[in-house]
């Protein structure tokens, strides 16, 4: 049996019903209709062999007949926790992701920053509004190119990699701070040890990490310090791996040539935080990995992986 813990919308909820066949498929009275809403504990789940959405991971650790979560989300912040990975690990649950779901938009919508930082579309769109001036020549003095810049990249996952190959034909030169490499890195790896030096040497840093103990609060006041006068930080993977105070400092005092967020903490960013009115901020409200065809894009992903575990095949986007 299958539980789903999470609503689409109608074509994709329909999409899913179709495509679950012949498995039967629960859908419970209240589902979350967003996977940043808290994930309540949900009767059906107890008696799933398979959930996707984004369940209580109190449910998941007493769940009898479980077998394999998938999660509506490239994140999995909660279940990312020695409780949850030992107790699923022992029981040999699987637990996916939706990563596959969300490297394209996201890595799409960060080139479109740094493109519009280079370009520098900001600024003529203010110029439009505040008087529909038209200062050509000092405009183009500050405009650059992408290509050639040097990039320093914080993370590697499934968006990050999307985002190296989206870069590749720019011609950047790209350096890749990991916590673990691998070895097929486009780009010269960075540890934690060389970080300050990497923010130092960039002339733009995206981030693109997700939220866990070791990436809280890691972009802090050392490393923003670090940056040139004329770097732009660019942030699509979670607004609490940044030290925000520090980042709000550093773009009153022009120490920033700018920031580009399209994640914050909290979320939503209320409507009196600093950030909104900080100088060369440009937010985003979270819709780096949105796109028209999103809910339908989810629930496929979960199909094909559904057919995959129907045959015991490898399953996409595994974390656990």
């Amino acid at each position: 049996m299958i539980a789903c813990t999470a609503t689409f919308g109608e074509e994709a909820d329909r999409v899913l019903v179709e495509g679950v066949a012949p498995h039967a498929l629960t859908l419970p009275a209240v589902r979350a209709a967003t996977n940043l809403a808290p994930a309540a504990q949900n009767a059906a789940v107890l008696d799933a062999e398979v959930v996707l959405g984004q369940p209580s991971p109190e449910d998941l650790l007493v769940a009898p007949r479980l077998r394999w979560v998938h999660l509506n989300s490239a994140g999995y912040t909660r279940y990312d926790v020695p409780e949850v990975r030992a107790a699923l690990a022992a029981r040999g649950v699987a637990l996916t992701t939706s990563s596959g779901v969300y490297d394209d938009p996201c890595a799409e919508h960060a080139l479109a920053l740094l493109l519009a930082a280079s370009r520098r579309l900001p600024e003529c769109v203010e110029l439009q509004l505040g008087g529909k001036a038209w200062p050509s020549k000092a405009v183009r003095g500050r405009s650059a190119l992408l290509r050639g810049r040097r990039v320093l990249l914080l993370g590697f996952g499934a968006i990050g990699r999307r985002l190296s190959e989206l870069l590749g034909p720019f011609g950047v030169d790209l350096a890749i701070f990991r916590a673990h490499p691998r070895g097929d890195e486009p780009g010269r790896v960075v540890g934690p040890e060389a970080l300050g030096e990497a923010f130092a040497w960039a002339e733009m840093v995206v981030s693109t990490l997700p939220e866990n103990e070791a990436t809280r609060g890691l972009v802090s006041r050392a490393l923003l310090d670090r940056m040139q006068a004329d770097a732009w930080f660019v942030n699509v993977g979670r607004g609490t791996t940044v030290d925000q105070g520090a980042l709000v400092d550093a773009l009153a005092a022009r120490r920033l040539g700018g920031a580009y967020l399209d994640v914050t903490d909290p979320e939503p960013l209320p409507p009196d935080h600093p950030l909104w009115t900080a100088p060369d901020c440009w937010i985003t409200p979270h819709t780096a990995g949105g796109h028209r065809g999103e809910m339908v894009a989810l629930v496929q992903h979960f199909l094909a992986n559904l057919r995959r575990f129907e045959r015991g095949e490898p399953l996409v986007d595994r974390v656990v």
